[in-house]
């Protein structure tokens, strides 16, 4: 943690000054900038204020930060001066180029040496790799983060944060953290290993959403009520849910064949995996997204793995 622009008077002692100032640090708390604040970096600072952190905000468009000042917040007029203001730099914007453009701004980059930005905006592992080591080459130190839940959730012990990169300054800020939600992780030192466990989360809630979609087209072409379709499944969601687990479990494992625990092999699920295309290619329901099922389906099946667990499909998921 970097001490704020407080002095405290130097002591003979150079032991006793070292002391001091382990006290001073440690019962202060640091100061912070939320540089974004549109509904989540909004969400994040008021998270913080309630937490009793001084917080600095900035937004490009500055009408969305005032808000936060009837919360305790200063507003500041310019990217530096909330910079200035702060020991540690939280970044939530639209995306890494935006970060980019604030960071790397000839009046903003001096400032950055001795801080510890935390990058919180949605990006890519390589993004994170190379923030990281411009960060470091600039005397900051750097965190990359993804969240993992909506604004309502910020604050919450709900909230789910995965930050990576160096140990230390997770650990010597970790109350910040733990005011930003009550599932902050730290989950590696790699600096890209938030952002890559992001995506594959992201690849499980958009496989489900779009489901969804598919499963409300179907209901709707043939005269499902709604209502219906949320009861089912409500009732079948945790057997989803364990197939899903019993996936990644067999996949970790490398048990790709069916044995005595298999839940399912390829052959039914393909079967039945027909007759959707079927129903859809009748109803005229829009099949981009199953066709890609359907090749990789076809390239199991050519290899030989029709009857090989569900699993073996996450050996055709990678190079094509």
């Amino acid at each position: 943690m970097r001490a704020s622009s407080t002095t405290i008077p130097l002591a003979r002692d150079g032991k006793k000054c070292a002391s001091r100032q382990r006290i001073w640090r440690s019962a202060m708390k640091p100061s912070i900038s939320v540089l974004g604040t549109g509904r989540m970096g909004s969400a994040l600072a008021r998270a913080l204020l309630r937490a009793g952190y001084r917080t600095a905000v900035w937004n490009r468009t500055s009408e969305k930060a005032v808000a936060l000042g009837a919360h305790g917040a200063t507003v500041a007029p310019t990217v530096r001066q909330a910079i200035d203001a702060s020991e540690i730099v939280i970044v939530n914007v639209s995306d890494y180029a935006a970060t980019s453009t604030l960071l790397r701004a000839s009046d903003v980059t001096p400032g950055l040496g001795g801080k510890l930005i935390v990058e919180l905006t949605s990006g890519t592992p390589q993004g994170a790799r190379e923030t990281s080591g411009w960060a470091a080459a600039h005397g900051a130190r750097y965190l990359d983060g993804a969240i993992l839940a909506t604004p309502d959730f910020i604050g919450t012990d709900a909230g789910t944060i995965l930050l990576s990169g160096a140990l230390e300054p997770f650990t010597e800020n970790e109350d910040v953290f733990r005011a930003l939600g009550g599932n902050v992780q730290h989950i590696g030192t790699e600096p890209g290993l938030a952002n890559a466990l992001d995506s594959a989360m992201l690849a499980l809630m958009w496989g489900a959403l779009f489901g969804g979609l598919h499963a409300i087209a179907v209901s709707k072409a043939e005269g499902i009520d709604l209502g219906e379709l949320g009861r089912q499944w409500t009732a079948t969601a945790p057997v989803i849910e364990g197939l899903v687990v019993d996936l990644i479990k067999r996949t970790n494992a490398g048990r790709f064949e069916s044995d005595a625990e298999t839940l399912s092999s390829i052959s039914p699920h393909y079967g039945a995996f027909q007759h959707l295309k079927e129903l859809m290619e009748a109803r005229r329901i829009d099949r981009t997204v199953v066709d890609g099922y359907e090749a990789v389906f076809q390239r199991a099946i050519q290899a030989g793995h029709l009857h090989d667990d569900f699993a073996a499909l996450s050996r055709f998921m990678g190079e094509t």
